[in-house]
């Protein structure tokens, strides 16, 4: 069982950036690919990017060149860093986990990013 909370969401201006942070419980945390994905309300949740242990990282086209995904299997937390933010980007963004053994996954109780003028 894997606990994820999701913190760093909030109000920004276009342009503007924000972290995402989601700190995992429970073990294994480095056998897990690591996501953030977002969602509109009446839309279907939308993978914005992902990441796994020893392996390229994965965007969205949306999110390449602006958004970075990191981990630290140490700390058990991923990150997002989101830079030049639009009004488009607005959303609830979910962490994910995903055990790459058993095929277990996990969402967190997702944050708000706001992004207006």
């Amino acid at each position: 069982q894997v606990q994820l909370v999701e913190s760093g969401g909030g109000l920004v201006q276009p342009g503007g950036s924000l972290r995402l942070s989601c700190a995992a419980s429970g073990r294994s945390f480095s056998t897990h690919v690591m996501a953030w994905y977002r969602q509109v309300a009446g839309k279907q949740r939308e993978l914005v990017a992902d990441i796994r242990t020893g392996a390229p990282t994965n965007y969205a086209d949306s999110a390449k060149g602006r958004f970075t995904i990191s981990r630290d299997n140490a700390k058990n937390t991923v990150w997002l860093q989101m830079n030049s933010l639009k009004p488009e980007d607005t959303a609830v963004y979910y962490c994910y986990a995903r055990n790459i053994y058993t095929g277990s996954g996990y969402w967190g109780q997702g944050t708000q990013v706001t992004v207006s003028s």
